[in-house]
């Protein structure tokens, strides 16, 4: 019997198939007209890859690209149910199964951050509230994309003249030469990585953003532990490459930042962890934040 379990981001799709844990790794979500059928092509492509042959029993997903619209959201279950030919979708957003994965008790507050970021927070009795995760545009505060545009602001700026000089502008890429890329929210989370180096280095502008970034996470998060009942200490875990990838330069100014409730909690696993959970398991307290389709 075969389950499937993916974690869909910005940057790619990944997929874990149980119970041989074989893993196979796709196109991510990508901001286009013709998004739902992007997905349904990458969903494909990837499990390709991994030769998923036999019927699938159970298939979840947790999508950055999950449909707001919640017709739009079933059409898509429907259509992945199609594709993989499974009996059953669980269908949720990535930041469900980055909770799961982290939280396996199913309490606490789960910040995911990559090329976007998105944060849950999970109270005792199951309800539910998220914060930010509002797209590259308006929200995603303290994400690679974040980061790296305002890393590339600073190049424009140096290289102008309107700012101060910064290591940043050493940089080989033309900011503006991204504008007509079918991946530039990708493109630009890229450039994170970079501005995390010269803050390391003791630049002044990238350890400004860096730290600009560990402000406006640590404000989401004090907003999602603010949501919790009660005045116990709240397991707060993050998540996600940005975290891996910026080390301690991001964590301590981070901790330093945090609201007295929040304890800074290791992860207990990754967002495909999370969905393998989910394909695995009973819903518990993400029942509500999951479509499922059966055909």
């Amino acid at each position: 019997m075969t389950h499937l379990a993916f974690d869909g981001g910005q940057s790619a799709l990944r997929l874990r198939v149980l119970p041989t844990g074989t893993t196979a790794e796709g196109p991510g979500h990508t901001h286009t007209p013709h998004s739902l059928q992007a997905t349904l092509t990458a969903i494909h492509q990837t499990a390709t890859k991994a030769e998923v042959v036999e019927p699938v029993e159970v298939v979840a997903l947790g999508l950055t690209g999950f449909p707001r619209d919640p017709a739009v959201a079933r059409q898509l279950a429907a259509g992945i149910a199609d594709v993989l030919q499974a009996k059953e979708v669980r269908l949720t957003q990535d930041m469900v199964t980055a909770h799961a994965g982290a939280l396996p008790g199913g309490y606490g507050v789960v910040v995911a951050a990559g090329t976007g970021l998105v944060c849950l927070a999970v109270d005792r009795d199951g309800v539910w509230y998220k914060v930010d995760g509002h797209g590259y545009l308006f929200g995603d505060a303290g994400s690679a994309f974040a980061i790296g545009r305002a890393g590339l602001v600073a190049v424009q700026r140096a290289r102008d003249g309107r700012g101060p000089a910064t290591t940043l502008a050493e940089t080989s890429l033309d900011p503006i030469a991204l504008y007509p890329s079918p991946t530039l929210v990708d493109d630009v989370a890229r450039f994170a990585p970079e501005v995390l180096r010269c803050a390391v280095e003791q630049d002044p502008i990238a350890q400004n953003i860096v730290t600009r970034a560990a402000t406006d996470i640590a404000e989401t998060i004090a907003t999602a532990v603010a949501h919790l009942s009660g005045n116990e200490p709240v397991p707060v875990a993050c998540v996600g490459g940005l975290f891996t990838g910026a080390g301690d330069q991001l964590a301590d100014p981070l901790r330093a930042l945090l609201p007295n409730r929040a304890h800074p909690t290791e992860p207990a696993g990754s967002s495909l962890d999370g969905a393998e959970r989910l394909a695995t398991q009973p819903p518990g307290p993400y029942a509500d934040l999951l479509v499922i389709h059966r055909a």
